[in-house]
């Protein structure tokens, strides 16, 4: 069985990005991004490794690249044409794995 999500409205996801400080809106879509910075590559992959296996079992896959030490994250859900409870989600599942692997702020 397929569970259809719907797209937030306008007001939830305010709401939502009030308890994820960190990402933004993007610019050219709906959809939310945040850039994360580490200590080194080692940390970003480590990184990217910890979200790979929670996006595997959500079956929500994000939108991201890699440079070194940065690693940034673009999430939108394409069916709904935009941003639904299931980034919001992988959103905050992606903060907490950053703080434990030593994400860098500034």
């Amino acid at each position: 069985m397929v569970t259809v999500m719907t797209k937030l409205a306008i007001d939830e996801l305010k709401q939502a990005l009030k308890r994820l400080p960190d990402w933004e809106l993007a610019r050219e879509r709906e959809a939310i991004r945040r850039r994360f910075t580490f200590v080194d590559f080692d940390a970003a992959f480590a990184f990217m490794a910890r979200c790979a296996l929670v996006a595997a079992k959500m079956d929500h896959h994000p939108e991201w690249s890699n440079v070194y030490n940065r690693v940034d994250v673009t999430l939108a859900t394409h069916d709904a044409g935009g941003v639904t409870q299931k980034d919001i989600e992988l959103a905050q599942a992606m903060d907490g794995f950053a703080v434990s692997v030593g994400v860098r702020h500034g």
